[in-house]
C-alpha cells in the first residue's frame, strides 16, 4: 500500500520546485496561443473550438495530476510503477486487438465519455519507473546482477516490441533512447558504449538490405533530400522550413501566417506547431520555445544530480530524457535537421494523453525535488 504523505501547507509550498514549474507554465501557455492560431483553419471534419478546448481542459487535468503526484514519495513509485507497467502492457496488448487506426498506425484506444487515447505516452511514464528500479538493484547490490540486468532487458522490451507492432517506429525510439540514457548514467563501462556503436555502424548495410522495408528506405531518402518528392512524403518539411523561414525577426504575428493559415504546413496543431510558432511569432517567439524548453531539461538535469538517492536520480534523467528526445526532434524534424516521425512537442502539441502524461512525468519530477535535502514530512503522521 502507499500512501500521499500529510503535510503542512507552509512545509509543501515552501519545498515545492517553483522554478521548474512555471517553465512549464510558460511553455504550455505558448502552446495554448500557437494552438488556439493553428486551429482556426483546419480541413474538414476538424473542429478547431473543439480541439482547443480539449487541450484546456487536459491541461488543467494535467496540472491538477502533478500536484498530487508531486504529494506522493517517490520510492512509493516502486510499487505504483509495477502495477502502472502491467497496466499499460494490457493497453498495448489491447491496442492492437481493439486500437483505432491513425496516420498509418494503431495506436489509440477509444475511451467512452472521453474520447480517443494513447497508451503509449503514459507507458514512457511507467518504463521509466520500471527500468529506474532494476537500475538501482544493479548499481547499489552487488549480487544478481547479471539477473536483474536480464530482467532490465526483458522488461524494456516488451513495450517497444508491442509499439513496433502498431507500427509505431517514431515512439518506439523515444523508449530506445530513454533506454540507452539511463542505462549509461548508470555508469555502464565505455567499451560497451564504443562497442554498441561499432556494431550498430557495421550492421547498417544488413538493416539496409534486410530489415528496412522499402517504404521506409524512402523515407531516410526524402529526409536527406525533401525535393525527392515535393508534393508527397517531402512536402511537409518543405513547407515548414517555408514557414519558419518566412516568420524572420519578430513573425507574421497571431492568426496571420500565410502558410499556417492557409493549409500550407499540414498537421500544423500537432507534429508541426512548432512551424506556427516560427512563422508566426518569428525568431524571438521560436527562441522562446528553444530557451523553455532547455530550461526545463537542465532544471531536471540539476534535480537528478542533487536527488537523495539513485533511484530519484534515475527517475528524473529517464524523464529528462524523454523531454528531451521530443523537444530535439520535433523541432529537428520541423526544421529539416531530422527525419519526420511524428513525435510531438510537449506541452506545446495538441494531444490530450501527451499532455497529461508530460504533467505527471513532472509531478514525478517535483517528488523527487521536494525530497532533495531532509524530509518535509513528518514521517510520524
Amino acid at each position: 500500500m502507499y500512501s500521499v504523505e500529510k503535510t503542512k501547507g507552509i512545509n509543501y509550498f515552501r519545498q515545492f520546485d517553483y522554478p521548474l514549474f512555471i517553465g512549464v507554465l510558460a511553455l504550455s501557455a505558448i502552446g495554448l496561443v500557437a494552438l488556439h492560431s493553428a486551429t482556426r483553419v483546419l480541413p474538414k471534419g476538424y473542429d478547431g473550438d473543439k480541439m482547443f478546448l480539449m487541450q484546456v481542459v487536459c491541461m488543467a487535468i494535467g496540472i491538477v495530476f502533478a500536484i498530487i503526484t508531486s504529494l506522493i514519495d517517490y520510492k512509493d513509485f516502486k510499487i505504483l510503477g509495477v502495477i502502472l507497467y502491467l497496466f499499460c502492457v494490457l493497453l498495448l496488448v489491447l491496442v492492437y486487438f481493439i486500437g483505432i487506426e491513425r496516420y498509418g498506425a494503431r495506436s489509440w484506444l477509444y475511451i467512452p465519455f472521453y474520447g480517443t487515447y494513447q497508451p503509449s505516452e503514459l507507458a514512457k511514464v511507467a518504463v521509466v519507473i520500471f527500468i529506474s528500479i532494476f537500475l538501482e538493484r544493479i548499481k547499489d547490490e552487488q549480487k544478481d546482477k547479471v539477473k536483474n540486468i536480464i530482467k532490465l532487458l526483458i522488461y524494456t522490451a516488451i513495450p517497444i516490441v508491442l509499439i513496433m507492432m502498431q507500427p509505431d517506429d517514431g515512439t518506439a525510439m523515444v523508449f530506445i533512447f530513454i533506454f540507452a540514457v539511463m542505462v549509461f548514467i548508470c555508469g555502464i563501462s565505455y567499451k560497451y558504449v564504443f562497442g554498441a556503436i561499432g556494431a550498430f555502424i557495421l550492421s547498417l548495410p544488413l538493416l539496409w538490405l534486410y530489415v528496412l522495408k522499402e517504404h521506409q528506405k524512402y523515407r531516410i531518402r526524402v529526409f536527406l533530400n525533401p525535393e525527392l518528392a515535393p508534393m508527397e512524403e517531402g512536402y511537409n518539411v518543405l513547407q515548414s522550413k517555408m514557414a519558419i523561414g518566412s516568420g524572420q525577426i519578430y513573425g507574421s504575428g497571431l492568426y496571420q501566417g500565410i502558410q499556417t493559415q492557409h493549409m500550407g504546413v499540414p498537421i500544423k496543431w500537432s507534429d508541426f506547431i512548432f512551424s506556427v510558432i516560427g512563422e508566426e511569432m518569428g525568431f524571438i517567439g521560436a527562441t522562446a520555445v528553444v530557451l523553455l524548453a532547455l530550461f526545463i531539461l537542465l532544471r531536471c538535469i540539476y534535480i537528478a544530480r542533487s536527488a537523495r538517492d539513485s533511484y530519484g536520480s534515475f527517475l528524473v534523467i529517464g524523464i529528462t530524457a524523454m523531454f528531451a528526445f521530443h523537444f530535439i526532434e520535433n523541432m529537428g524534424m520541423s526544421i529539416g535537421l531530422l527525419p519526420v516521425t511524428g513525435i510531438p512537442l510537449p506541452f506545446v502539441s495538441h494531444g490530450g494523453s501527451a499532455m497529461v502524461t508530460n504533467y505527471v512525468a513532472i509531478g514525478v519530477v517535483l517528488s523527487v525535488s521536494m525530497r532533495r535535502k531532509k524530509a518535509i514530512f513528518n514521517s510520524s503522521q
